[in-house]
């Protein structure tokens, strides 16, 4: 997952210099920045992102400390003291050396009584983009040998950059002009200083691989090259597709270098499912996590009141803020010991095994990769285009009713994650998931480029079947997700009858299938059962949760008068009479008069 948090002047870059570039540990006064960095036994930060060119700097180069002081803390080009030294010689004054050095607007501006008049709000110096693996990953990666430890950290490396690389191109924007009403994409790219950190902030330390990804706010303009400030709503607004994205490539990673297959966990009963190693004990994730435990009782207790004060259960938006408090309320202090890598592994592990025992520690790749076998034996990775577009306008139609593209991207990013279970997916197949829901399922509501669902183009022929979505966004005996599955499953079963009759009639299929390409180190373990040279039935591969009788009675009735009206379309098409009754079938052998018998059909009238 991925949470954003700001980097303001004054306690950010204090947080940044003696939490985040050390460790997440405690640096003592007077201790340099690389000897803080081997004392708690992480790698010293790195620069990230096309934007380095532009200020002298090239991706992969150490992170100093003066070089984060200047930019992440003031602002200030990472050259600035050269920079100035350079201007005095040549007899420019200090406050014009100064200003030469500055990246756009001066932090100082922003302190005058000019912009507290204006209500300028305390201004960013960079976004804190925290990225971690599945619970599942953590796991593995402290508990197996050192090679599978490597592979998960360059695993998660490649998805980190992958996914920074997307919101370089597609989603920052530079701001200027009053209140920010000119938005552009940013000329060179983003400005990133990557620190990974390998274990939790908890009294009792847990591994917990992840990465800070520091991103400069500073930015510059497409048209005239100066420097500006990036746009933090367009990045707050994509972050869960970001996350959605770092889940799926993370998976194809692990999948594509260790073979190992993903499963849904349901953490929470009626709540979205998670993507897990296939093979490792859940227990585990309890071990892992203990500070969970302390967010999950105080959320219950958050959640109680929130539900007394509301008259009803928390929405998907409140839900995640009523999480971001419990985490805030239950922040343990920083530990205080440092301990390198090798010697956290060795404490996970004997923690762990005196835990749940030797053998559950020490064969987890190998019943890694055999529940990987089993997943890959009766799954499909096949992703069928015009199926993952009804499941996602259903799910995120029931779940929020109005709705903007990036919701659209995370959720097809999600299909595609539990469709595929780590099999690679063709580049932009995730976009072309969305524009067929923009294309053929839309309708635009409101303002803000804000949609919803357009529930005659779901159901084209009979529209009184419409009220099979309605009463799913207003019940409340089930959860927002169960209702959104039910939807789904309802939907999907009505394409595939009418595909059905399509093919009963000679018609051509109206959809496309993207069969992701195998990897070249391993053949894929499953059949496609191809014989003819014909697809098989193309399957969405949705896990519907458990759901309320209520609600699967509704749904089931639906698909029911489906299949009839199939039916009726395929005797309608092949011109068959109905099947006459057993008194009135002729006996065998036998042909009635003034009929002629068709090789392949019997008088019966059945195929």
């Amino acid at each position: 997952m991925i949470s954003m948090s700001p980097v303001r002047p004054g306690a950010g870059p204090r947080y940044l210099f003696r939490g985040v570039m050390v460790g997440d540990g405690h640096r003592r006064a007077g201790t340099p920045l690389l000897a803080a960095q081997d004392e708690a036994g992480v790698p010293p930060g790195v620069w990230k992102g096309r934007g380095l060119a532009a200020l002298g700097l090239a991706a992969g180069d150490v992170v100093t400390e003066r070089q984060a002081e200047l930019l992440l803390g003031e602002g200030r080009h990472p050259d600035a003291d050269r920079i100035e030294r350079e201007l005095l010689a040549q007899g420019e004054s200090p406050a014009r050396a100064r200003r030469a050095t500055v990246l756009g607007r001066p932090i100082e501006h922003n302190q005058s009584a000019e912009t507290d008049k204006a209500k300028e709000r305390t201004p960013w110096l960079a976004f804190d983009l925290v990225f971690r693996p599945p619970p599942t990953a953590h796991i593995a990666w402290a508990l197996m040998d050192d090679q599978h430890r490597r592979v998960l950290e360059l695993c998660d490396g490649i998805a980190r950059d992958k996914t920074l690389a997307w919101l370089e191109e597609s989603v920052a924007e530079i701001r200027w002009k009053a209140g920010g009403k000119e938005r552009a994409r940013v000329k060179d790219g983003l400005v990133v200083a990557v620190f990974r950190h390998y274990e939790s902030r908890a009294t009792e330390s847990r591994p917990l691989l992840h990465s800070h990804a520091v991103v400069s706010v500073r930015a510059r303009r497409p048209h005239d090259g100066k420097w500006g400030n990036l746009s933090a709503d367009s990045l707050m607004t994509h972050i869960v597709a970001a996350d959605t994205l770092y889940t799926l490539y993370f998976m194809e990673e692990v999948t594509a270098r260790l073979g190992w297959a993903w499963e849904p966990r349901e953490v929470t009963p009626g709540r979205r499912p998670v993507m897990d190693i296939a093979g490792i004990d859940w227990r585990l994730i309890g071990w892992q996590s203990t500070r969970r435990q302390q967010i999950e009782d105080a959320l219950s207790v958050i959640t109680a009141q929130y539900e007394e004060r509301q008259g009803h259960a928390p929405g998907e938006r409140a839900g995640y803020a009523l999480a971001c408090q419990a985490a805030d309320q239950t922040r343990p202090p920083k530990r205080t010991e440092l301990l390198s890598l090798t010697e956290l592994r060795t404490r996970w592990r004997e923690s762990a095994i005196r835990a749940f025992g030797a053998c559950t520690v020490y064969r987890l790749a190998e019943r890694a990769r055999a529940a990987a076998a089993a997943v890959w034996a009766r799954v499909r990775p096949v992703v069928d285009v015009a199926l993952a577009a009804v499941d996602t306008v259903a799910v995120v139609y029931v779940m929020r009713g109005a709705f903007k593209r990036h919701h659209l991207l995370a959720e097809a990013r999600r299909h595609l994650a539990y469709a595929l279970r780590g099999r690679p997916h063709e580049p932009g197949l995730d976009e072309q998931i969305v524009q067929t829901v923009l294309d053929d399922h839309t309708r635009p509501v409101g303002r803000g480029r804000r949609m919803t669902a357009d529930l005659r183009a779901l159901y084209p022929r009979d529209t009184e079947d419409q009220a099979v979505l309605r009463p799913l966004t207003r019940r409340r005996t089930a959860t927002q997700y169960e209702r959104a599955r039910v939807a789904a499953d309802a939907l999907a079963a009505r394409v595939r009858a009418s595909r059905r009759a399509d093919r009963l009639g000679s018609r051509p299929r109206p959809y496309t299938v993207a069969v992701p390409a195998a990897s070249r180190s391993r053949p894929r373990p499953f059949r496609d059962g191809r014989k003819d040279g014909r697809l098989p039935e193309p399957e969405t591969g949705i896990d519907t949760v458990e759901q309320t009788r209520q609600t699967l009675e509704a749904a089931a009735a639906q698909v029911a008068a489906t299949l009839q009206d199939s039916q009726r379309a395929r005797e309608a098409a092949h011109g068959l009479r109905p099947q006459p009754t057993p008194a009135a079938v002729p006996q065998p052998h036998t042909q009635q008069p003034g009929t002629q018998h068709t090789p392949g059909r019997t008088t019966g009238g059945v195929t």
